[in-house]
Protein backbone atom coordinates (compact mmCIF):
# COMPACT_ATOMS: atom_id res chain seq x y z
CA UNK A 1 0.00 0.00 0.00
CA UNK A 2 1.26 3.47 -0.90
CA UNK A 3 2.42 5.82 1.83
CA UNK A 4 0.36 8.97 2.25
CA UNK A 5 2.29 12.17 2.77
CA UNK A 6 0.71 15.20 4.39
CA UNK A 7 2.56 17.94 2.54
CA UNK A 8 -0.39 19.13 0.48
CA UNK A 9 -2.78 19.59 3.41
CA UNK A 10 -0.05 21.12 5.57
CA UNK A 11 0.75 23.67 2.87
CA UNK A 12 -2.95 24.47 2.40
CA UNK A 13 -3.41 24.98 6.14
CA UNK A 14 -0.35 27.23 6.37
CA UNK A 15 -1.32 29.26 3.32
CA UNK A 16 -4.77 29.82 4.80
CA UNK A 17 -3.17 31.37 7.91
CA UNK A 18 -0.72 33.42 5.84
CA UNK A 19 -3.59 34.71 3.72
CA UNK A 20 -5.40 35.87 6.88
CA UNK A 21 -2.18 37.58 8.03
CA UNK A 22 -1.80 39.55 4.80
CA UNK A 23 -1.03 43.18 5.56
CA UNK A 24 0.43 42.55 9.02
CA UNK A 25 3.69 44.32 9.82
CA UNK A 26 7.07 42.66 9.37
CA UNK A 27 7.51 38.94 9.76
CA UNK A 28 3.98 38.51 11.11
CA UNK A 29 2.85 38.35 7.49
CA UNK A 30 5.73 36.21 6.21
CA UNK A 31 6.63 33.57 8.81
CA UNK A 32 4.01 30.96 9.59
CA UNK A 33 4.72 30.70 13.32
CA UNK A 34 4.44 34.43 13.99
CA UNK A 35 1.55 34.81 11.56
CA UNK A 36 -0.36 32.04 13.35
CA UNK A 37 0.04 33.78 16.72
CA UNK A 38 -1.03 37.14 15.27
CA UNK A 39 -4.05 35.66 13.47
CA UNK A 40 -5.21 33.77 16.57
CA UNK A 41 -5.02 36.97 18.64
CA UNK A 42 -6.76 39.06 15.99
CA UNK A 43 -9.57 36.51 15.63
CA UNK A 44 -10.04 36.62 19.40
CA UNK A 45 -10.22 40.43 19.30
CA UNK A 46 -12.71 40.27 16.43
CA UNK A 47 -14.96 37.89 18.40
CA UNK A 48 -14.87 40.13 21.47
CA UNK A 49 -15.42 43.20 19.29
CA UNK A 50 -18.62 41.79 17.85
CA UNK A 51 -19.96 41.45 21.39
CA UNK A 52 -18.74 44.90 22.48
CA UNK A 53 -20.33 46.57 19.45
CA UNK A 54 -23.80 45.76 20.77
CA UNK A 55 -22.98 47.25 24.17
CA UNK A 56 -21.41 50.37 22.67
CA UNK A 57 -24.38 51.13 20.44
CA UNK A 58 -26.83 50.66 23.31
CA UNK A 59 -24.78 53.12 25.42
CA UNK A 60 -24.80 55.62 22.55
CA UNK A 61 -28.57 55.37 22.11
CA UNK A 62 -29.18 55.80 25.84
CA UNK A 63 -26.90 58.86 25.91
CA UNK A 64 -28.77 60.44 23.00
CA UNK A 65 -32.17 59.74 24.55
CA UNK A 66 -31.00 61.10 27.89
CA UNK A 67 -29.75 64.34 26.29
CA UNK A 68 -33.05 64.80 24.46
CA UNK A 69 -34.98 64.13 27.68
CA UNK A 70 -32.97 66.79 29.49
CA UNK A 71 -33.96 69.30 26.77
CA UNK A 72 -37.61 68.42 27.43
CA UNK A 73 -37.29 68.73 31.22
CA UNK A 74 -37.34 65.09 32.32
CA UNK A 75 -34.84 62.40 33.20
CA UNK A 76 -34.08 59.29 31.16
CA UNK A 77 -35.34 56.89 33.82
CA UNK A 78 -38.64 58.73 34.31
CA UNK A 79 -39.08 58.94 30.54
CA UNK A 80 -38.55 55.20 30.03
CA UNK A 81 -40.80 54.33 32.98
CA UNK A 82 -43.53 56.59 31.60
CA UNK A 83 -43.28 55.02 28.14
CA UNK A 84 -43.60 51.55 29.65
CA UNK A 85 -46.66 52.58 31.68
CA UNK A 86 -48.32 54.24 28.68
CA UNK A 87 -47.75 51.15 26.50
CA UNK A 88 -45.34 52.67 23.97
CA UNK A 89 -43.07 49.88 22.74
CA UNK A 90 -40.32 51.67 20.83
CA UNK A 91 -36.80 50.37 21.23
CA UNK A 92 -33.88 52.61 22.19
CA UNK A 93 -32.48 52.73 18.67
CA UNK A 94 -35.71 54.14 17.26
CA UNK A 95 -36.13 56.52 20.20
CA UNK A 96 -32.66 57.95 19.59
CA UNK A 97 -33.39 58.36 15.87
CA UNK A 98 -36.63 60.18 16.71
CA UNK A 99 -34.76 62.37 19.20
CA UNK A 100 -32.25 63.41 16.53
CA UNK A 101 -34.43 63.78 13.44
CA UNK A 102 -37.91 64.55 14.86
CA UNK A 103 -37.54 66.72 17.98
CA UNK A 104 -41.25 67.66 17.96
CA UNK A 105 -42.34 64.03 17.94
CA UNK A 106 -39.89 63.29 20.76
CA UNK A 107 -41.35 66.19 22.76
CA UNK A 108 -44.80 64.62 22.28
CA UNK A 109 -43.41 61.29 23.54
CA UNK A 110 -41.99 63.08 26.58
CA UNK A 111 -45.42 64.55 27.23
CA UNK A 112 -47.02 61.11 26.94
CA UNK A 113 -44.45 59.61 29.32
CA UNK A 114 -44.76 62.38 31.91
CA UNK A 115 -48.57 62.19 31.90
CA UNK A 116 -48.41 58.42 32.49
CA UNK A 117 -46.13 58.78 35.55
Amino acid sequence: MARVKGALMTRKRRNKILKLAKGYWGSKSKHYKMANQAVMKSLKYAYVGRKRKKRDYRRLWITRISAACKLNGTSYSKFMHGLKLSGVTLNRKMLSEIAIHEPDAFAALCGTASSAV
